[in-house]
């Protein structure tokens, strides 16, 4: 089996919008074959999920998880197409398995767009003093910061969390769009909710 380079992965989803793991996937099932990828993607729709990203999402489900004996619990909404995909048991399982990834990973947003200003300024400010603390040169600092914060938002975002039941699955983004593939519709976490007794 050919060595599958990470290059390589990031050109086919730059030709495709597909997951990462999906592209992974069908390159090692393709042996590194660029083209005949390409066309695996396409026979399984997971090229065409990106596409459906625009379409509007208004169908879907409000979703509950109570974990460790009633200490922590999620409430999110998640919206698909159509009632008929809401209704789907693919549909419904990943709607439980993000309250489960919510409530093990604690995200602090959807997206890094949605993190409160108050809360980014105080990250870039903790990160300037400890580069500043660090000895770097001041005309790196934004730019070392801005690094800091990229790590803070794969870590506290929602989508950009590795997936935390297979973590080689990718991402929660990469999850997502899987199901999207396999649905044919547009899936969009609109928000959630965690609570745990005493915060």
């Amino acid at each position: 089996m050919a060595e599958i380079s990470a290059a390589l992965v990031k050109q086919l989803r730059d030709m495709t919008n597909a997951g990462m793991m999906d592209c992974k996937k069908a390159l090692q099932e393709t042996d590194g074959d660029l083209d005949k990828a390409v066309d695996v993607l396409r026979a399984r729709g997971a090229a065409k999920a990106a596409k459906r990203a625009d379409r509007e999402a208004r169908e879907g489900v409000i979703g509950s998880y109570i974990h460790m004996g009633g200490r922590v619990g999620v409430m999110l909404e998640v919206n698909c197409e159509t009632d008929f995909v809401a209704r789907n048991e693919q549909f419904q399982t990943l709607v439980k398995e993000l309250g489960m990834h919510i409530a093990a990973m604690n995200p602090l947003a959807v997206r890094a767009e949605d993190i409160p200003a108050d809360v980014i300024a105080r990250e870039r400010a903790v990160y300037r003093e400890k580069i500043k603390a660090d000895g770097k040169p001041e005309q790196l600092w934004d730019r070392i910061a801005e690094g800091m914060l990229k790590k803070f938002y794969q870590e506290s975002t929602l989508l950009e969390q590795s997936w935390v039941r297979e973590p080689d699955r990718g991402t929660v983004k990469d999850v997502i769009q899987s199901v999207a593939a396999a649905t044919g519709e547009n899936i969009v976490v609109r928000r959630f909710v965690r609570y745990a007794i005493g915060d």
